[in-house]
């Protein structure tokens, strides 16, 4: 789990939260706001894991918002909390490279407006990084399982499915 900031139109700064499993790097919650504090933040960790469905060790860095009450909030939740060491955002290099990916693919093309506008935003943005965005690290498929499309007949054609308002592109294979 992490923050990173985003900034808006009226030259605030509003701050993303987001929980990301490692295994099929699967967004698991994620949520924005002007002013994130430990109460919220131990908030949004009851949220992402709800009924006993907490991943075992979730990994964050040193940033003084995920205090000791963050830290007994994922313990309440079942699961045992692990720091990464001093100014290395390397160890959470799963959760770094969605930021990266989120920065370059969405949010350095569109300007923010407010909470609302930044939490429709990332849902978007969410639903075509599970769907339709592959990866490299799982063999070219999609963290929602989808298989890389495959055809050898002549009369296939390829169409062109817009997402994110056109931003990118989904291709599929017709026959």
């Amino acid at each position: 789990m992490d923050f990173f900031t985003v900034p808006t139109l009226s030259f605030g700064v509003l701050y993303c939260f987001f929980v990301i499993a490692h295994d099929r790097r699967r967004i698991l919650h994620f949520h924005g706001t002007k002013h994130p504090t430990s109460n919220w933040v131990s908030q949004q960790l009851r949220e992402a894991f709800p009924y006993d469905s907490a991943s075992r060790y979730p990994i964050f860095d040193r940033d003084a918002t995920f205090n000791a009450e963050v830290v007994e909030t994922a313990k309440a939740v079942g699961v045992k909390p692990i720091r990464t060491s001093f100014k290395s955002p390397w160890q959470n290099g799963v959760a770094e490279r969605f930021v990266g990916s989120c920065r370059r693919d969405l949010l350095d093309h569109v300007l923010v407006l407010n909470e609302r506008h930044l939490k429709r935003l990332i849902s978007e943005y969410v639903r075509y990084y599970h769907e339709d965005r592959t990866h490299l690290g799982l063999y070219k498929q999609t963290p929602a399982g989808r298989e890389t499309a495959s055809d050898k007949t002549p009369s296939t054609n390829v169409i062109s499915m817009p997402r994110l308002g056109g931003l990118h592109h989904r291709y599929g294979l017709v026959a």
